[in-house]
């Protein structure tokens, strides 16, 4: 253990490190991306930084890239599939995935070579359930019962004649409610974590809106059977990032990450101002200001980004990958352990 005054010489002693052994293009470079990361070199140097992943929606614009390619970027940890936008209360479930392909005439098969390689490269791949358009609830437990063996058996590690993604199986379920009633999400995420038991393990994530408690995901998030949560901070003006100011968000980052039981919270946020309404946050923003803040977490889990097809318009991910996770590429073995 250290004190606070040997802490801060220690970091202040590695940045000095980091500024002379840096490659010297680096330290002449006047691009953003230099600037960029020489913050996450800094920011690197704050005690108890954790490492953190980056999860990103597919499937909702046909010109975003195939599935195959967006795992192959290496950028992304997570993909979640959007969405399932059709299912429960005696509905015929239904799933879109807008430009990439039609599920209903077969055409969605092929999916799983990507899901297959996506999972060779240690991405997990999972189902959307929900979004912000579409038709869906449960009206009872009975209900959220049949859902959850649908789901195992069309789209993980159950069996079923007709597969809408082929006979790949995902790594679990995301639960995206923004519309309808919370009921019975909480059963259908107990009878969905029971499959586990199976043998394969059928991880649960959820998206819900930033202003605690989630109105649609409360009582399901309240299992503690998520295991990752990624917190929309997006939308959301009251705990949402304004110019030049985190302490809603921070306060809200706060609220999450004490009271909700999963094994990591993430920091959802729209990939290009074009992405959301409101509570896009400039890169440098994000580094210099906002990741110090929720990176103190000690179930800080990385980020989450709508979506795919934003990520690519703004290359948002890939500025930021390095400032996300703990440690900076491309800086030799040396530099990689100075914090």
């Amino acid at each position: 253990m250290s004190d606070a005054g040997s802490t801060i010489s220690i970091s202040l002693k590695s940045l000095s490190l980091y500024m002379v052994g840096a490659d010297l293009h680096l330290l002449q470079q006047s691009t953003m991306a230099s600037f960029l990361l020489l913050l996450c070199a800094i920011g690197a140097l704050i005690p108890f930084s954790i490492a953190g992943d980056i999860a990103i929606y597919w499937g909702q614009n046909g010109n975003e890239g195939s599935l195959a390619s967006t795992c192959a970027t290496g950028r992304y940890a997570y993909v979640n599939l959007a969405f399932l936008y059709i299912f429960g209360s005696g509905r015929t479930p239904q799933i879109n995935l807008a430009g990439h392909c039609v599920p209903a005439s077969g055409g969605c098969t092929g999916l799983s070579s990507d899901i297959r390689s996506c999972q060779q490269r240690g991405v997990k791949v999972l189902l959307s359930l929900g979004g912000g358009a579409g038709s869906y609830s449960l009206s009872s437990t009975e209900d959220a019962r049949q859902v959850a063996e649908y789901l195992w058996n069309n789209f993980l590690g159950g069996t079923s004649a007709g597969r809408p993604l082929g006979d790949a199986p995902l790594d679990g379920i995301d639960f995206d409610i923004e519309l309808g009633s919370p009921n019975y999400f909480d059963d259908l995420a107990r009878f969905l974590s029971g499959y586990s038991s199976r043998g394969r393990k059928v991880y649960l994530t959820a998206a819900p809106q930033c202003p605690f408690p989630d109105a649609m995901l409360g009582p399901a998030l309240n299992t503690g059977l998520f295991d990752y949560v990624w917190v929309q901070f997006y939308n959301n003006p009251p705990c949402q990032y304004s110019s030049g100011g985190a302490t809603n968000l921070a306060n809200a980052w706060n609220r999450w990450t004490s009271s909700i039981k999963a094994t990591r919270i993430f920091l959802g946020l729209p990939a290009a101002p074009a992405a959301a309404g409101s509570g896009f946050i400039p890169t440098k923003d994000l580094i210099s200001t906002v990741l110090p803040v929720v990176k103190s977490a000690s179930n800080y889990g990385g980020i989450m980004l709508w979506s795919k097809y934003y990520d690519d318009t703004t290359g948002y991910s890939a500025a930021v990958k390095p400032c996300v996770e703990k440690q900076l590429p491309g800086f030799g073995k040396q530099n990689n352990h100075l914090y």
